[in-house]
C-alpha cells in the first residue's frame, strides 16, 4: 500500500453515527430524540491506497461535533478550524460518494454540504476529509471556541460508540438546561471516566493574574472535609484548580461519588469523595495533594465552565447590564489568569442573565396569572394572552385603564400604529398604538406582543382588542402603513374612521419599488417635493409639487399618483390628522423596548407598565406648573400665527362669513371654525386669517381653540394613575382557577446580532455608491471590475 499526500498536509476524517438510544434519563432520551447526527472528527492520520485503488484512513486524534441539514458551510468550517486551531482559508473539504472510495468530491458551499448530507441520508456514517497545509499544535487554541455541543473524546484514538453518544448527550444537557432552568449545570449523572465536563481554557502562570483566585486556594483542605452536595464539591474543586493553576479530569463522576486526578500524565495528585451514608453530605475520603507535573497547566489549562463564568460575572452584570463579552474576557484574564474566548464569555453571560432575571420558559407559563394580577391592580384594564393549538404562546394584548381614560378624555381622535421587532430569545414583534396629547407628546394607548411577524392576522386581532376597550363613538384617524391587510382591518373594525398613510413608509416603499434608478441628490429633491405635496392645504399646491416630481421622473410621478393620495395628502384627505404625517410616535415604545426586550416576557411587560406609570406621573407633575390656557406648544403655534395678521384687511360677507385679504384671499367661517387655507382645521388653533377676524369682532382667540389643545385636556389625559403589581410569586397554585397552559413559541432568536429598527422624524435615504468610471451603482472606482 502507498501513502497519499505530502509532508505539508494533514487530513481529517469525519464519521457520523446516530445518537445512542439507550439513555439512563428521560431528559437525556428526549434530547437525543431531537438531535440528528454526531460527527466524530479525526485529525493527524494518513491515507493509504489499497491494491484495488480504494483509499483508507489510519490514525489521528478524535473529537465530536454536531451536524445536520441546517448547518451552514461557513459554520462547519469555523467549527473544525476552532477545534484543531487551523485557518479556515487553508482547508480543502472533500468526501466520497456512497460506494466509491476512489474519487473525492469537494465541498465548497452550502449546496455542496446539503448535497453530501442528502447522499448519505440512508447511511449511519459518512467520511469527510479535510486537507490543510499545516497542523497547528492541538492543545492550545487562541481561536474562539466552537458551539457548546462540541466534546473532546480522546487525545489519541476514537472512543467506543457508547461513550460518544453519552458524551454528546451529557454536554447537550449542560447546554439546554440554561434555557429550561430545570436542571443544574453539573447535574448528577454518570459520565465516562475519560471525560471532564469542564472546558479546558488556556491560562497564564504570571503572579499578577493570581490575585482574583487567591481566595480559593483553600477551598479544598484534605481528607474529612465535607460538602453539602456533589455540586458544591465540584464547584470547590474547580476553584481550587484555578487557584493552583492545574487541570484535572474525572475518573468517576456521579450523584454519590467523585474521583478526580491531575490531567498531566504520571502526576500522582488525586482526590476521591463520596456520600456519607443516610445523608446528602459529600466527604473527601482520599487525597494525594502532591503534584509532580511542573507547568502542566501550560499544555492543558484550567477547568472553567460556563456556569463558573456566570457565577463570577453575575454581580457585576446586575450593576452593568451592558457588560460586553469582550470585557468579560479581559476582566477574567486580569483577575484569574484564564483566557476565555468570546463565545464562552457570551454563554456565561446568558446563564448569568437567566439566573438574575428568571427563566424565559417559566415566564410564559406565568403569563395567565400575570395578566390576572395586572387587571386586579388596575381595574378597567385589559390584559389577555392567547395560545396556539399546541399551547405555545401566540399573542398578548395590554391596555391599562389609565391609558384608555387619558386617551378618551384628553387626546385627539388620532392613533398611530407601528411595529417593533423584539430581540428577545423567542423573537416576536411588539405592536403599538400611540396618540398625541395636547402638547403634541407621544401618549401610550395599548400594545401587544405577537409571535408571528407583523402579519395581517396579527393587526386584525390587535385592532379587535383595541375596539373592545375604546368606548368613543367619534371617528378615529389611524396613521399607519399602507399595507393591504391593515387598510382592510381598519375599515372593517372601525367603520367610519380614516386610514392616513404614514409618509415615511410611503417614501421608503417608493424607492424600494423604483430601486436603483435615482441618485442621492435626486432622491432628496423628490422627498422634498413629496412632502410639499402632502402638506399642501389646497389642491393647486398639491398639483404644483406633483408637477415638480413629474419633471424629475414620470415613472415616480405615476407611482405616487397610484398610491391613493386621498389617504395622505392634506388637500384631499377627508379625515383630520392634525398635520401629523408620519407614524413615528412609536418611537416612545421603541425607547422603552430597547431597555427591556431581552428580559423574560412578563418582566418586559412589567417594565413597559412601569414606564407608563412613570410617564404619567412626570407629565402630571409638570402640567401642574403651567399657567397658560393652552399647552406650551400650542401657545407657541398661536403666537406665531398672531404675528402674521398685521397686513390683512377683513370684509364681512354674511353674519358668520368673512373675506380676509392679504397675499392671498381666504374665506373664514367663524361659526364653523373653518378657513379656506385649512390651517385652522389641521391644527385646532386659529390661523392668522381667523385671528384677524376674531380680533375684529372683539372676541378672545382662546375661545376658538380646539379643546384638544388646552392645558385642561392635557391634565385630564394624565389624571389617572397606573398602579403597581404586588410582589407575588407568579406560580399557579393547586387551587387556582386558571387552566391555561402557555409554553414558549417554537421560534428562537437566530445566531448573530439582531437587526435594529430605527425611528426618526426625519426621513433618511441611504446613499448608494456610484462608480465614476463605468457609471454603475453599488461600487466605486477603486473596486470597479471594468
Amino acid at each position: 500500500m502507498c501513502e497519499v499526500g505530502t509532508q505539508l498536509y494533514g487530513f481529517l476524517l469525519l464519521k457520523i453515527g446516530l445518537l445512542c438510544p439507550n439513555s439512563p434519563s428521560l431528559i437525556i432520551s428526549q434530547l437525543m430524540a431531537a438531535m440528528k447526527l454526531i460527527a466524530i472528527c479525526q485529525a493527524g492520520g494518513k491515507f493509504l491506497t489499497g491494491k484495488d485503488g480504494c483509499l483508507s484512513y489510519k490514525g489521528g486524534d478524535a473529537h465530536a461535533i454536531d451536524i445536520d441539514d441546517e448547518m451552514k458551510f461557513e459554520e462547519f468550517k469555523v467549527e473544525v478550524a476552532e477545534m484543531f486551531n487551523i485557518r479556515t482559508d487553508s482547508m480543502s473539504i472533500k468526501y466520497f460518494l456512497p460506494g466509491n472510495k476512489k474519487t473525492l468530491i469537494t465541498i465548497s458551499n452550502d449546496k455542496d454540504l446539503k448535497r453530501m448530507i442528502k447522499f448519505n441520508g440512508s447511511s449511519s456514517t459518512v467520511d469527510i476529509f479535510i486537507l490543510f497545509e499545516e497542523v497547528v499544535a492541538l492543545e492550545v487554541s487562541n481561536m474562539p471556541g466552537s458551539r457548546s455541543s462540541r466534546t473532546t473524546l480522546s487525545e489519541t484514538v476514537a472512543p467506543a460508540p457508547l461513550n460518544a453518544c453519552h458524551s454528546h448527550v451529557v454536554d447537550t444537557v449542560l447546554d439546554v438546561v440554561h434555557d429550561t432552568n430545570q436542571i443544574d449545570t453539573n447535574m448528577d449523572m454518570d459520565m465516562p471516566p475519560e471525560i471532564s465536563p469542564c472546558l479546558p481554557i488556556q491560562s497564564s502562570n504570571d503572579e499578577k493574574y493570581a490575585k482574583g483566585a487567591q481566595q480559593w486556594q483553600n477551598t479544598i483542605t484534605g481528607v474529612g472535609q465535607r460538602f453539602s452536595s456533589v455540586h458544591e464539591f465540584r464547584e470547590s474543586l474547580r476553584k481550587y484548580a484555578i487557584a493552583h493553576q492545574f487541570a484535572f479530569k474525572y475518573k468517576k463522576n456521579d450523584s454519590h461519588r467523585v474521583t478526580v486526578k491531575c490531567k498531566a500524565d504520571g502526576c500522582p495528585w488525586r482526590i476521591h469523595a463520596s456520600r456519607l451514608s443516610t445523608t446528602q453530605l459529600i466527604c473527601i475520603k482520599k487525597m494525594n495533594s502532591t503534584h509532580t507535573c511542573d507547568g502542566a497547566f501550560a499544555t492543558t489549562g484550567h477547568q472553567a465552565t460556563r456556569s463558573w463564568v456566570a457565577s463570577i460575572i453575575k454581580e457585576k452584570l446586575k450593576d452593568f447590564p451592558d457588560y460586553k463579552p469582550k470585557d468579560i474576557v479581559n476582566d477574567i484574564k486580569q483577575e484569574y489568569g484564564i483566557q476565555l474566548n468570546y463565545f464562552q464569555a457570551w454563554r456565561g453571560k446568558e446563564i448569568a442573565k437567566e439566573q438574575l432575571q428568571g427563566s424565559y420558559k417559566e415566564a410564559y407559563s406565568q403569563l395567565p396569572l400575570f395578566c390576572e394580577k395586572l387587571m386586579e391592580a388596575n381595574p378597567g384594564s385589559l390584559a389577555m394572552c392567547t395560545t396556539k393549538e399546541d399551547s405555545s404562546f401566540d399573542r398578548l394584548f395590554v391596555s391599562l385603564h389609565a391609558s384608555l381614560h387619558g386617551f378618551q378624555q384628553g387626546c385627539r381622535p388620532l392613533i398611530f400604529l407601528d411595529s417593533i421587532p423584539l430581540r428577545s430569545k423567542y423573537q416576536g414583534t411588539l405592536l403599538a398604538a400611540t396618540a398625541a396629547d395636547a402638547h403634541d407628546g407621544e401618549y401610550p394607548v395599548a400594545f401587544a406582543i405577537v409571535d408571528d411577524a407583523e402579519s395581517d392576522d396579527s393587526w386584525h386581532w390587535f385592532l379587535l382588542q383595541l375596539k373592545s376597550v375604546l368606548s368613543t363613538s367619534c371617528p378615529i384617524t389611524f396613521v399607519a402603513d399602507r399595507e393591504k391587510g391593515l387598510k382592510t382591518s381598519i375599515a372593517e373594525i372601525f367603520e367610519g374612521s380614516f386610514h392616513a398613510y404614514c409618509l415615511r413608509y410611503l417614501t421608503e416603499q417608493l424607492f424600494r419599488d423604483l430601486k436603483g434608478q435615482f441618485s442621492h441628490e435626486v432622491k432628496r429633491l423628490m422627498i422634498e417635493d413629496l412632502y410639499a405635496a402632502a402638506y399642501a392645504t389646497k389642491p393647486e399646491g398639491f398639483q404644483n409639487s406633483m408637477e415638480s416630481i413629474k419633471k424629475i421622473s414620470e415613472e415616480a410621478y405615476n407611482w405616487i399618483i397610484q398610491s391613493e393620495p386621498q389617504n395622505w395628502a392634506n388637500s384631499i384627505f377627508q379625515g383630520t390628522r392634525y398635520n401629523h404625517m408620519t407614524s413615528n410616535f412609536g418611537e416612545l415604545f421603541y425607547s422603552w423596548v430597547a431597555d427591556a426586550d431581552e428580559l423574560p416576557i412578563t418582566q418586559m411587560v412589567n417594565v413597559i407598565r412601569g414606564k407608563i406609570m412613570e410617564l404619567i406621573g412626570a407629565r402630571k407633575a409638570a402640567s401642574d406648573q403651567w399657567e397658560t390656557r393652552l399647552s406650551p406648544s400650542m401657545e407657541d403655534k398661536l403666537k406665531k400665527e398672531s404675528q402674521k395678521n398685521h397686513s390683512f384687511s377683513v370684509l364681512q360677507s354674511t353674519c358668520s362669513t368673512y373675506e380676509v385679504c392679504g397675499d392671498t384671499t381666504e374665506v373664514v367661517d367663524i361659526d364653523r371654525w373653518e378657513c379656506s387655507c385649512k390651517a385652522w382645521q389641521l391644527t385646532g388653533v386659529p390661523c392668522c386669517h381667523a385671528i384677524a377676524v376674531i380680533g375684529g369682532i372683539g372676541q378672545s382667540v382662546y375661545d376658538y381653540c380646539s379643546r384638544y389643545c388646552t392645558t385642561e385636556s392635557y391634565r385630564l389625559t394624565y389624571s389617572e394613575i397606573v398602579h403597581p403589581i404586588s410582589d407575588v410569586e407568579l406560580s399557579v397554585s393547586k387551587d387556582s382557577q386558571l387552566v391555561v397552559t402557555v409554553t414558549p413559541p417554537p421560534t428562537k432568536r437566530p445566531p448573530g446580532r439582531p437587526a435594529t429598527k430605527r425611528f426618526g422624524s426625519q426621513e433618511v435615504v441611504k446613499r448608494h455608491l456610484h462608480c465614476s468610471r463605468c457609471k454603475g451603482l453599488g461600487h466605486n472606482k477603486s473596486t470597479c471590475k471594468e
